[in-house]
């Protein structure tokens, strides 16, 4: 039963947690805009709204909705993310300090009970990340622009090394 249980999360539910870590990063990105000096936080002040695709490991892709909040204070930030679709949701809070081009922090969601961490660079307007964690990991790519942010995330399957699409977002104000 226990195993059903995880692996019916880990199809249902860890994209979704990708979903949401792709989201949160997406505050490097703003940072990595030749436009922007300074703390790269400062731009994503306030709420967010938005959604996108997951890619359940089995099964076709699901919509998704978000909202998100972000409280700036200097280098760090803490971001609260919400998203739903028709049969699941997810609720995380991530917290990242930028230093020097490069971003770290940690991340939790509620609803599943997991928990990892986020390492990355931010460089032009594109950042790059690796997301660990006790039930998630993968890599994250983002694009920033004026009209908002592309996130695109793969999953990494542990058994085969290989990665597979897994969360396509879009946020804007």
């Amino acid at each position: 039963m226990e195993n059903n249980l995880l692996s019916s999360f880990t199809h249902k539910v860890m994209p979704l947690a990708g979903l949401i870590l792709a989201a949160a990063l997406v505050s490097a990105g703003g940072a990595a805009s030749p436009q922007t000096a300074g703390n790269p936080f400062d731009q994503l002040r306030g709420d967010w709204k938005g959604g996108g695709t997951v890619v359940p490991a089995k099964g076709p892709p699901k919509k998704v909705s978000c909202s998100e909040t972000y409280k700036v204070a200097g280098s760090n930030i803490v971001q609260t993310l919400q998203c739903t679709g028709n049969d699941y949701e997810v609720s995380t809070t991530l917290k990242l300090t930028y230093k020097g081009g490069k971003i770290k922090g940690s991340w939790s969601e509620s609803t599943y009970d997991a928990n990892g961490s986020v390492t990355g660079t931010a460089k032009d307007n594109t950042i790059h990340t690796r997301i660990t964690g006790d039930k998630f990991s993968g890599r994250m790519s983002i694009k920033v622009s004026n009209a908002g942010h592309s996130i695109n995330i793969v999953q990494l399957n542990a058994k085969s090394g290989t990665y597979r699409l897994a969360t396509s977002l879009n946020l804007r104000r």
